[in-house]
């Protein structure tokens, strides 16, 4: 009977851990791919955690976290029946983002010429990033922005529907209830917004901003 050599074991392992590499890294892409599949095309994803630490099934059920990034690092969960090991993974994604073309000052409304899309990897950039520029049309810098700086969601916001001191119509709603009358806003809100408003006889009532500026109030 024909014995096994350490040496002959340990190259057949060796031999072994490129399949099974790459047959868990594309069972990651796959799963990653079709929770983003927009940037399908332009994705890669890493493996860093060590080949002892992956799960012993073949086909381990992945999943994440509600509130995970679509792109980076993270932590996978990959579960075999009742084992579950978490893989750590770098998601590369290569797409499209919008940038600043000038300087945008504070408080300045967005316009189709203030931007334009850039090309690059999107898991360097921070959270939020805009991909699309009609997102940004008719918003408010909250901040100033540099030239050729992406631009994040966070550094706007949408134009106000109702200023403060605006005087602004309250349609109050209810089942088989409607009734209407002019108030004061006390506060800036944009449209789906709350704000408060003091009617005409001194009464504080809060309410959402609808599209036209008006302030629905439901009873």
């Amino acid at each position: 009977m024909r014995r096994t050599t350490p040496l002959l074991v340990t190259l057949l392992a060796l031999l072994s851990l490129p399949a099974a590499a790459s047959d868990l890294t594309s069972q990651l892409s796959q799963f990653f791919k079709t929770r983003d599949p927009q940037h399908a095309v332009g994705m890669n994803v890493v493996v860093r955690t060590p080949a002892s630490q992956w799960p012993a099934c073949e086909m381990p059920q992945f999943s994440l976290p509600g509130n995970s990034r679509l792109w980076g690092n993270m932590s996978v969960a990959a579960n075999c029946g009742q084992n579950r090991r978490y893989l750590q993974v770098e998601v590369q994604v290569t797409g499209e983002y919008v940038v600043a073309v000038r300087q945008i000052s504070r408080g300045t409304a967005l316009t189709a010429t203030d931007m334009q899309l850039r090309r690059g990897r999107l898991d360097t950039l921070p959270a939020q990033v805009m991909l699309d520029p009609q997102q940004a049309l008719d918003a408010v810098s909250v901040r100033d922005i540099q030239p050729d700086q992406p631009i994040i969601l966070s550094m706007l916001r949408r134009p106000w529907r109702v200023k403060a001191g605006q005087n602004v119509m309250v349609v109050a709603q209810g089942d088989g209830f409607n009734a209407s009358g002019e108030g004061r806003a006390l506060n800036n809100a944009t449209a789906m917004q709350a704000v408060r408003v003091r009617m005409g006889n001194g009464q504080i009532v809060s309410g959402k901003v609808d599209a036209d500026g008006n302030i629905l109030i439901t009873l």
